[in-house]
């Protein structure tokens, strides 16, 4: 090889791997209807964490004045407990006997129609937990949001629930609906209604209960939410026997 020839030998080959560059660019910058490979989309870039851990981002506090269900019939209304820290490595875990025990265990009273008191605090172990009555600001009530607003414990956690149902004449042959992540269970004037377990996505009316009655008055609802890893929320209504939405009705946290 001659002098000449070991000169260009760099050269040529910088301008070979150029163009091989310019066209894998061209490549992947085609559309979808090429048939070529499309470079993937870089991820958005996420919103700043909300630092302020203050309840009225997504709720309000909850007023005297009996509140109606939103127009699709989801209660927004609630009692809610601060959460009680559960070691929950895998929500797989949630069955049947797992929600039954734990929160038989973990449980603030054994009366089922009772009614706690805004801004009660309760003790559950060796854990001094409050009441906050709050009205949810979406259809459904999101426990990721309320416990990173009293920086509580966003994981690992069981939430009880209340809210009282006030209906102006009884309604018969109602089904209560509900979702929630991951695990749940729900009660009606003290008896169970439905049974939520395994490991859930929050979807509107993933269960529903049997034929239930709210009787002319107070109805009181209590539910409890437990979750491991992943954000914990739920959403709850009643339909009637055409699966329509019932909304004559008020909810009060009294």
């Amino acid at each position: 090889m001659t002098n000449k020839s070991k000169f260009l030998l760099p050269i040529l080959s910088f301008i070979v791997l150029t163009i091989i560059q310019i066209n894998g660019i061209s490549v992947f910058a085609q559309g979808p209807g090429s048939g070529q490979r499309v470079a993937p989309s870089l991820p958005p870039i996420p919103i700043k964490e909300d630092t302020t851990h203050t309840l009225n981002r997504h709720f309000i506090s909850a007023s005297v004045t009996p509140k109606a269900p939103n127009n699709k019939g989801f209660i927004q209304r609630w009692l809610v407990l601060e959460p009680v820290k559960k070691n929950i490595a895998r929500n797989n875990v949630i069955t049947d006997s797992y929600l039954k025990t734990n929160f038989s265990a973990d449980n603030f009273s054994n009366n089922y129609n009772i009614i706690p008191k805004n801004n009660e605090t309760v003790k559950i172990g060796d854990q001094a937990l409050k009441w906050h009555a709050l009205d949810s600001k979406s259809f459904n009530f999101n426990l990721y949001n309320f416990t990173y607003a009293l920086n509580k414990p966003k994981f690992g956690i069981m939430v009880w629930l209340v809210t009282v149902i006030n209906c102006p004449e009884e309604i018969q042959n109602v089904r209560m609906s509900a979702g929630c992540n991951s695990g749940s269970m729900w009660w009606l004037n003290g008896q169970e209604a439905m049974v939520l377990s395994g490991d859930r996505d929050m979807i509107a009316d993933n269960v529903t209960s049997q034929r239930l009655t709210l009787k002319k008055g107070k109805n009181i609802i209590r539910g409890a939410v437990i979750n491991g890893p992943g954000m914990a929320n739920f959403a709850v209504r009643f339909l009637n026997e055409k699966g329509e939405p019932i909304k004559n009705f008020t909810t009060s946290y009294e």
